[in-house]
């Protein structure tokens, strides 16, 4: 059996740090601040600055380089895909840019959910939300999805790495088909068992 495949925001993880003790609601508000400027701002030196950022708030926190490392790890294909149609497409100043806007933001996320509990995550969005049920919207609801999918993602990696490590112990690793539809199968059949818990509970009724 293949060990946890980790979050790819990372797991929370208890401590004594200023960012541990920050408010949740403080936390958010600067990460999306942070985010926009990221974004708006189009040079690969800001990306590289809030990366280096991103790694002190996090030795800071206690979260080691390995950890780092493999919170990092699920986002390699994508990073040499998005340098290499940069570099294609571009040029090198936009490749680096883009890859270390793309690496600074699931650092910086990770900064929160390692030093933030999940439940106090969900109450920031549910009280942010409350001014808008008035208009049809149930806070409730959404928190409750946010926290399906926060809790499902870890799970459905470790699937994918289970049902991998099954067809590479027989040597049947290379055809896709072997792991992809067993993955599959079981991703399902959790989503179902989820659902027919919710329905258990009158969660999923209107």
């Amino acid at each position: 059996m293949s060990s946890p495949t980790p979050s790819l925001l990372g797991d929370y993880t208890p401590g004594a740090s200023w960012l541990h003790r920050l408010r949740a609601g403080a936390k958010l508000g600067v990460l999306m601040l942070v985010g926009l400027v990221v974004v708006l701002v189009r040079e690969w030196w800001v990306g590289l600055a809030f990366v280096a950022l991103a790694l002190v708030l996090l030795a800071v926190a206690g979260v080691g380089v390995r950890r780092v490392l493999r919170t990092l790890r699920p986002l390699l294909v994508l990073l040499v895909v998005l340098v290499a149609y940069s570099l294609w497409r571009a040029s090198w100043q936009v490749a680096l840019e883009q890859a270390a806007d793309l690496v600074a933001l699931i650092l910086l996320a990770t900064v929160v959910t390692t030093t933030t509990a999940v439940d106090d995550i969900l109450d920031v969005i549910v009280r942010a939300l409350g001014p808008l049920r008035r208009l049809g919207v149930n806070p409730e609801r959404v928190g409750l999805a946010f926290s399906l999918m926060i809790r499902s993602v870890p799970l459905v990696l470790t699937i994918a790495g289970e049902t991998r490590d099954a067809a590479r112990a027989r040597g049947l690793e290379r055809d896709p088909r072997v792991w992809l539809t067993p993955f599959v199968i079981r991703a399902i059949a959790h989503a179902r068992d989820t659902g027919d818990a919710l329905h258990a509970r009158g969660l999923g009724d209107d």
